[in-house]
């Protein structure tokens, strides 16, 4: 039977990984988040095509957040106490990356997108180092290393005429990944007292009422398509909806390095998809660099030797 004891989530172990062995249900859920993750950069590229920047966050978590409130576990109360820390996650977590997505695909293609989104597992050891202070292991900093530098192949592969990424767009992303990375250690806390979807639920609402000053002024600037309709409600329910429940839920059984594994594998979704249905254009440079960052998700997903 398996081992049902609480483990008290404390500043000390916030970024470690927890004793649950990564099997089959680890990484069914993680390509489960890998491929709705790796399609929300074409529906957030179909979206755009329509609509101003601003208006993308709100859907997507107005959206969102209709999804979660179908289940009765997300809709539950959580303490005046922790208020305050759970809207600033929703916003950290939500509603600036959500803005700067949208923002860098503007200028950045929907695969060059996905490739760079590939680098959260990397920060995340970052993070991870930096809110509790302890070093990494030698294996977590060899996949740090590995990481940015495929990182760095993507971005020299793609930024230039024609090459499908701008500087200040990769930029963008790349604080949106920061973003990321900081705030799935942070949440981790909060998840395993409230449950994922409770908190997931008020995150989404926070970030929804964060984004409303520039959300709806840009209405006016947007035009109605059905495709971008359905984009922004796929990219909502399933992007913002299902993943983030899979991902909550991967957040508390795996622990926060190994919890974003799922986010290694989005570019190839996205680079598929890119190429399938938007006829992006991606250099062999960029490529390789997407591959290089593929071999840190093995290095990741071992779990670190607990110390007793």
């Amino acid at each position: 039977m398996a081992n049902s004891k609480t483990v008290q989530v404390t500043k000390s172990n916030l970024g470690r990984d927890t004793a649950q062995h990564f099997g089959p249900t680890e990484w069914g859920m993680t390509s489960a988040v890998a491929l709705t993750w790796g399609a929300s950069f074409l529906f957030i590229a179909i979206a755009i095509d329509h609509v101003a920047t601003g208006v993308v966050p709100i859907a997507r978590l107005g959206f969102g957040a209709l999804a979660l409130a179908c289940f009765p576990a997300a809709r539950k109360r959580i303490d005046k106490s922790d208020i305050v820390r759970v809207a600033l996650l929703g916003l950290v977590a939500m509603t600036i990356p959500f803005y700067l997505y949208p923002l860098a695909e503007k200028t950045v293609s929907s695969s060059i997108a996905g490739m760079i989104n590939g680098s959260i597992p990397i920060t995340t050891v970052v993070a991870a180092a930096i809110l509790t202070r302890n070093m990494p292991s030698a294996r977590r900093i060899t996949a740090v290393v590995i990481g940015f530098a495929g990182i760095a192949l993507i971005s020299f592969g793609s930024v230039g005429d024609g090459k499908g990424a701008s500087i200040h767009g990769v930029l963008f992303l790349l604080a949106a990944t920061c973003c990321y990375a900081f705030t799935s250690i942070l949440s981790r806390e909060m998840q395993v007292k409230y449950g994922t979807l409770t908190v997931l639920l008020w995150q989404e609402l926070f970030a929804l009422l964060f984004s409303l000053p520039l959300g709806i002024p840009a209405f006016f600037d947007s035009h109605f398509a059905w495709s971008a309709f359905f984009a922004l409600m796929a990219l909502g329910a399933l992007g913002t909806g299902f993943a983030y429940v899979m991902y909550g839920m991967l957040m508390v059984r795996a622990g926060a390095v190994r919890g974003v594994i799922g986010v290694f594998f989005t570019p190839v979704v996205a680079t598929i998809l890119g190429l399938l249905f938007r006829d992006e254009k991606v250099t062999a440079l960029a490529v390789t660099g997407m591959c290089v960052v593929l071999i840190g998700a093995w290095l990741t997903s071992r779990p670190d030797k607990q110390i007793a």
